[in-house]
Formats: C-alpha cells, structure tokens, sequence
C-alpha cells in the first residue's frame, strides 16, 4: 500500500495539453520574469532600502510587494511548464476532431463559426482559441464532417454542424 502511495505522488500528471507555440509563450514568459523584470525589481528594493527608514518608503513597499507577485507567478509558470503534454496540431492525421483540431462550425442560420481547441493556457475566445475542457470542444471531441454537435448552455442549447476538420499551425 504505501509503495503505491509513493509511486502516484511521484507520477507527474501531464494533462496540461498544450500546443508547441503555447508552451514557447509560457517559457519566453519565465524568461522575461526571470531575467528582465525581476532583476529589475530587485535593483529598485535594495536601492529603497539603502534609502533608510522602509515603513514608510513606497518604492521599497511596492517593490517588495512586486517581487512576491512576480515570484507567485515564476512558481504558477514552472507549475504549468513541467505538466507540459505538448501536442504538434501540424502532426496530426485524424478524421475526427481532437486536441489541435481548427473546426468550422455552421449554425441553423448558415453562418460560421472557425475554432480552435487550444490548452488551458492558450485560450482567447476573441479569436476562436478553445480549451479542451470548454463546453463546446467537449462537444467537438471524437466527431467528424458533417456530424451534428450539440453545445449545452445554462439558457438553451445550440446545435451545430461540423463542416470542416483541419489540423494546421495555431497562432496563440
């Protein structure tokens, strides 16, 4: 029993799928943090602090509080960038719809709709950028052309047709 306990807590669980481009904005993110802004900050706090008195010194304060948002956000970072599962959409041959899918969707009424299904980390709904998790790439997920898909709202459900299937380089 505690051999199996020891095994799951050392298993890193990889579901943060994740598109190459994704993962590169992630890391250039960490990068940025780590050798641009924090050195920065840092630069600023111990200048603040030379200065004396720190209770009442804005620049040290804000500084301070600076560096532990940019320190929180280095641990999220590391957090999501060590759970990578990247997934290459230009490698995939599939008929049905998947992680890195760009689907086209038309509703009753004809129009369209392009989305596609993005990790986490990647999603902008402005531009058609989907998580996987999301309610309408789960009702994307493993059908094909010309299947019909349903997507459940709170107000009422819409249905849609699947009229295109591409698996293409994403810009996130």
């Amino acid at each position: 029993m505690e051999s199996r306990r020891s095994l799951d807590a050392m298993a890193i669980k990889k579901d943060n799928y994740i598109t190459p481009k994704g993962l590169k904005k992630l890391e250039d993110e960490h990068e940025h943090l780590t050798k641009v802004e924090r050195p920065e900050v840092t630069a600023t706090v111990k200048w603040a602090a030379s200065l004396g008195d720190r209770s009442e010194n804005a620049d040290y304060q804000y500084g301070k509080k600076r560096l532990r948002e940019i320190d929180r956000r280095l641990r999220f970072l590391n957090t999501r960038i060590n759970a990578a599962n990247v997934v290459d959409p230009t490698e995939i041959k599939a008929e049905k719809v998947q992680f890195g899918a760009s689907v086209t969707l038309e509703d009753e009424q004809g129009r369209e709709r392009k989305y596609s299904i993005v990790g986490v980390d990647e999603v902008d709904t402005t531009r058609g950028l989907v998580s996987w998790k999301s309610p309408i790439a789960r009702a994307m997920l493993g059908k094909e052309e010309g299947d019909d898909v349903i997507v459940q709202a709170p107000e009422e459900d819409f249905e849609y047709t699947i009229v295109e299937i591409k698996y293409i380089d994403i810009e996130v």
